[in-house]
């Protein structure tokens, strides 16, 4: 058996971002990646925490896609919001996109996001081939 020691990059349709990273990478069977809320033009998307939660997911979701599997590959998500009170919704949300088993979690309350207006982030490992 071969192990992949050298990072490998998941092309996505989604936007370029301007900063030094890849939307996900995967080195000797695990995909790492960081997902927010944001659209195709690279800007946040309004509505709230529901808003934000679902784009943050489906870019979840079309990243795995990109890398060849389905959400079901989920092995751990921490989700990071800006406030608890967030929480019962991102969970909701969270519900539609993932069932039994589920994947690993923890979730923490932070101060801030890298963009003011974001207000939750996924940080997320799955299993790849």
């Amino acid at each position: 058996m071969t192990t992949q020691t050298t990072k490998q990059p998941v092309k996505t349709s989604l936007y370029a971002s301007k900063s030094p990273l890849e939307w996900a990478i995967t080195n000797n069977g695990t995909l790492y990646t960081a997902q927010i809320p944001i659209d195709e033009n690279g800007e946040v998307v309004a509505g709230g925490i529901e808003a934000q939660t679902r784009q943050t997911l489906d870019n979840l979701k079309h990243t795995l896609e990109s890398a060849g599997v389905g959400m079901d590959s989920v092995l751990q998500v921490l989700i990071y919001v800006t406030d608890r009170e967030y929480l019962k919704t991102v969970n909701q949300v969270y519900a539609e996109y993932f069932a039994a088993p589920y994947p690993n979690r923890a979730a923490l309350v932070i101060a801030g996001l890298a963009r003011e207006e974001m207000l939750v982030e996924l940080v997320v490992y799955a299993a790849v081939p």
